[in-house]
């Protein structure tokens, strides 16, 4: 057991009992069991552990505790891109950002010393007093990426990501159509949205398209990590 888990829980039975918490050994159970793993866990994934270790509480009570467990600091609640809430541990003076596959759900934690001062320091520019922050990045991990193929139909690419055309499919109707929208093999672009049965709105050159899922379908593209250029900048159309 790490020390600090010994920590937390001569803690929480002196704060719960000093705040006279009912069904007190209920919730330290329920406390020991959360401090058994350092996965971002739902409710149900937490009563699934309690059952492993041969306890079992209603939903209800369980949601109940991890609120006083957020309430007293011993937890946190995410809720990464709307999904299901999740819990971590939360442990005093200690930070932590998340980066979060779209693709397979996998949440990687980060710490980054020189980024939480650069925050503070911005803050302060502003004249803002920072109380709190969190940092959430959405994106596709290494595993995904590498489970991919090289060249892939554009229906596959995830909102947010960028990726490079590399060439059309399909008869020449379809590809002088691309073509006369403004979309070329090499062309960066930027999935705005993506609705699996709807259409897809993508951004390239400073300009927006709309496209189906059967013309998008026929844009063959590959992942890049490109990132923006910063200088760069959408000129006006003349008047």
């Amino acid at each position: 057991m790490r020390p600090i888990h010994v920590q937390e829980k001569e803690q929480f039975r002196k704060l719960f009992k000093q705040e006279k918490i009912d069904r007190f050994d209920d919730r330290f159970k329920i406390l020991e069991i959360f401090l058994t793993t350092e996965r971002h866990m739902t409710v149900d994934e937490i009563s699934r552990l309690l059952s492993e270790h041969g306890q079992s509480y209603p939903p209800a009570f369980i949601i109940e505790t991890m609120r006083l467990l957020c309430d007293y600091g011993f937890a946190q609640k995410n809720h990464f891109q709307n999904g299901a809430v999740r819990y971590e541990h939360r442990h005093p003076r200690q930070h932590h950002d998340h980066m979060i596959c779209t693709k397979c759900g996998k949440i990687i934690e980060f710490e980054n010393q020189q980024m939480e001062q650069l925050q503070y320091q911005i803050a302060t520019n502003y004249d803002f007093h920072m109380l709190q922050h969190k940092m959430e990045i959405y994106g596709i991990c290494g595993d995904c990426i590498n489970i991919r193929d090289k060249e892939m139909p554009l229906t596959e690419a995830r909102p947010g990501e960028r990726v490079i055309i590399e060439s059309f499919k399909g008869g020449m109707m379809a590809k002088t159509r691309l073509l006369s929208m403004g979309l070329r093999p090499g062309d960066l672009v930027e999935i705005i949205s993506h609705h699996s049965h709807g259409q897809l709105v993508i951004s390239a050159d400073c300009k927006r398209f709309v496209l189906g899922q059967g013309l998008a379908n026929k844009i063959l593209v590959r992942h890049t990590d490109q990132a923006p250029d910063p200088d760069a900048t959408c000129e006006e159309p003349a008047d």
